[in-house]
């Protein structure tokens, strides 16, 4: 069984904050096995019809297990988990549950109960650096080829007949169970079409007719993907300032390997490289923060900046990803930091052994690989 450490020590130090944890992430990304990976750990699968009868008295079936350490897998296929959860919350403070679903927009449609103050949240990404490490994974362009997914990362050989079976199940169980949406053709038009463009501007009519359906249809579809983790809309950081792209997000697909498939790589070039670098910047971001309130930056001209954090009224972070650093041209930065002089900026990139600082037009810049820009974000 592959272990996932950095996980494993979060849903630790969750627990000593909130006794009921709710654990998300896209299909296959490892939810399970993360779980069964716990010590001293009682596991229950909700997608068995045996195990939901074991619930249908939620208080009896919790103080049967008071004190321990439990896993209720897939609990959206309870037709009222929020019951459950809240009971334990609030009368079984000594046992420790873990939660877990594939949706949580489609969990969230049978909380009765919001759980506020009741339970902590946890995103499992696909697999982050540290990740890569613990699988050790062959090599870093293996990662983004095949993406984060662990058993797509470390099938021996991996087909792509299970790109598609991914998606077909993706439509049978989180959309089609949760979301009731009607037009399965159409709607997985739209999820291969946005993740061939994966970190483009997103226009919606430009998917509207390809996929025979309308524009406020193709902006209900985005909603589902975000929600369920499979993309990731990225929104333009602006104060107001003239010549700013104030409304056009940009979208990424949730997953390097999907991206590749989708946009038919059999073979990466090294054109390739730089923009699945940029998406597994973006998944590391995501794994640390545990939120989507990333921002780019572009003005009218056309200078654009990857990455924008903002945070506790701060000045703007500007991240530019580059697969190499002699890549990096400044100029975009150096529009940028005209108008918005405060803040840290950072040139992220694999191929620099350690953490430098240079200087680009008298601009100040972290020159770093991705642990250094995680650690000095903290």
């Amino acid at each position: 069984m592959q272990t996932r450490p950095l996980w494993q020590r979060r849903i630790e130090d969750l627990w000593r904050q909130r006794s009921v944890l709710w654990l998300s992430g896209v299909r296959r990304v490892g939810k399970t096995t993360l779980c069964r990976s716990l010590p001293d750990i009682e596991y229950f699968d909700c997608e068995l019809p045996r195990t939901r009868r074991l619930m249908d008295d939620p208080e009896g079936f919790l103080e049967s297990l008071e004190g321990r350490r439990v896993v209720l897998d897939e609990i959206h296929r309870l037709d009222n988990p929020s019951e459950l959860l809240k009971i334990a919350a609030d009368h079984f403070p000594t046992s420790r549950i873990l939660a877990t679903g594939s949706s949580t927009l489609g969990a969230a449609s049978k909380f009765r109960d919001t759980l506020a103050g009741r339970k902590a949240e946890l995103w499992l990404t696909p697999a982050t650096s540290a990740d890569t490490q613990a699988f050790h994974t062959p090599d870093l362009e293996t990662r983004l080829h095949r993406g984060g997914l662990p058993p797509f990362l470390l099938a021996e050989s991996l087909a792509e007949r299970d790109f598609q079976e991914w998606m077909d199940a993706y439509w049978a169980k989180d959309i089609l169970e949760l979301f009731r949406l009607e037009r399965r053709h159409s709607f997985l038009r739209f999820v291969e079409l946005l993740l061939a463009a994966s970190g483009g501007i997103f226009e919606a009519t430009r998917y509207a007719r390809p996929c025979e359906v309308s524009r406020t249809t193709i902006s209900n579809y985005l909603a589902v993907l975000e929600s369920t983790f499979v993309a990731h809309v990225v929104r333009p950081f602006s104060t107001g300032k003239s010549a700013e792209i104030v409304s056009a997000p940009k979208v990424y697909g949730f997953d390097t390997g999907f991206v590749s498939y989708y946009r038919g790589w059999s073979m990466l070039r090294r054109e390739d490289l730089g923009q699945l670098w940029e998406h597994y910047v973006l998944n590391e971001l995501h794994a640390h923060f545990q939120h989507r309130q990333i921002q780019y930056w572009r003005d009218k001209q056309g200078h654009e900046l990857d990455f924008v954090l903002t945070r506790r009224g701060g000045p703007p972070v500007a991240i530019e990803c580059k697969w190499s650093a002699d890549e990096f041209d400044p100029s975009a930065l150096t529009v940028f930091r005209r108008k918005y002089p405060e803040g840290e900026n950072f040139l992220v990139t694999q191929d620099v052994p350690r953490v430098t600082r240079r200087r680009y037009k008298g601009m100040p810049v972290v020159v770093t690989h991705l642990a250094g820009l995680i650690e000095r974000l903290g």
